[in-house]
């Protein structure tokens, strides 16, 4: 019995699906199924119940499966334990980031990272937020940069910073003429969504709950559609097909409006990076208020390189993130 073949296991029971599991370990599934099969003859039990496209975990296979993740748990306790007699900042640091916070972040922090602990370079992992939970769990990665909310898992955390979304609308629609529109507005237009699994499409049904109904109904295509990152729903929008919410940092800064009640747009809103988009901040209409996301780090409790933790906020710290307010209380 090895804790690979305990890895696996976990994973067949996550999954529910060989090939699957196999992908989420980076193996081929031959090689899964061959070690699987191998544990099940070690113990004498049979750990998971095989049909065609399904695979259910056993009554007994599910504390099986329990126990091995304790196992892993207490391993990589281990693993902690031996690094933080060393130098804490000596040595990579797993990072995960979700899609939608990745592309704007990761550039300026990996800088700030090399300049100020070049002895601990990051490993990155950009992913949906229940992989990387997952993934935490696992010991497969240090910490991860996430948005709120998320299932508790009894990690800790520390808060980041809060970010405003703002609206993209098509160049040629009527609203492009605007600096703002309300919360009650946004639920008369056609809205974008992020596919299932992203939890920024849970942030903007937050705002918008009733396109959950449409985007799962056959009357859909009518009130709102999907994509699958920021930068497809962004073309989709310069094409005309919609409106959606996107992340303050999402947006350059030139193109982001003034918020004065004069409604002016700032001169470089005109053809430029994004030529058939516009911007609105999204105002309070005093029965919904103005949508934000709550961007935090979480790291496992018995994680032992704190002095790592906090390098890697600070140089988050560092990061220059035009529009965020920042939340540096603990």
């Amino acid at each position: 019995m090895t804790l690979t073949e305990l890895k696996y296991i976990i994973a067949v029971a996550r999954e529910r699906h060989f090939g699957r599991a196999a992908e989420a370990c980076f193996v081929s599934q031959p090689t899964l199924s061959v070690a699987v099969k191998k544990l099940e003859d070690e113990l004498g039990i049979k750990l998971f119940e095989r049909s065609s496209g399904e695979v259910t975990v056993t009554p007994l296979g599910a504390k099986v499966v329990a126990q091995a993740q304790n196992v892993l748990d207490q391993a990589h306790l281990l693993r902690e334990i031996a690094q933080s007699g060393n130098d804490p900042l000596d040595g990579p640091l797993r990072l995960g980031v979700i899609y939608t916070i990745g592309p704007y972040l990761l550039p300026q922090l990996v800088r700030n990272v090399i300049e100020r602990t070049p002895q601990m370079p990051l490993l990155l992992q950009e992913n949906f937020t229940q992989r990387l939970l997952e993934m935490l769990r696992l010991g497969e990665l240090d910490c991860a940069i996430l948005a709120e909310p998320f299932p508790d898992t009894n990690l800790a955390v520390a808060p980041l910073y809060e970010e405003p979304f703002l609206a993209a609308v098509p160049s040629s629609s009527a609203l492009a003429a605007r600096s703002s529109i309300s919360t009650s507005e946004l639920k008369n237009q056609t809205m974008l969504l992020l596919g299932t699994g992203h939890c920024f499409r849970d942030h903007v049904l937050q705002v918008c709950p009733e396109f959950a109904r449409f985007s799962d109904s056959s009357e859909g295509i009518q009130k709102s559609f999907e994509g699958s990152s920021l930068e497809t729903i962004k073309h989709m929008v310069a094409s005309g097909m919609g409106v959606t919410l996107v992340p303050r940092l999402a947006v350059p800064d030139e193109l982001v409006p003034d918020s004065h009640p004069d409604g002016g747009l700032p001169a470089s809103s005109q053809p430029g990076n994004e030529p058939h988009i516009r911007y609105l901040h999204i105002i309070d209409d005093g029965r919904h208020a103005a949508p934000a996301r709550r961007v935090v780090l979480v790291w496992r409790r018995s994680f032992t390189r704190y002095e790592a933790i906090a390098a890697l906020r600070n140089a988050i710290y560092a990061c220059d993130l035009r529009g965020v307010k920042w939340l540096t209380e603990t």
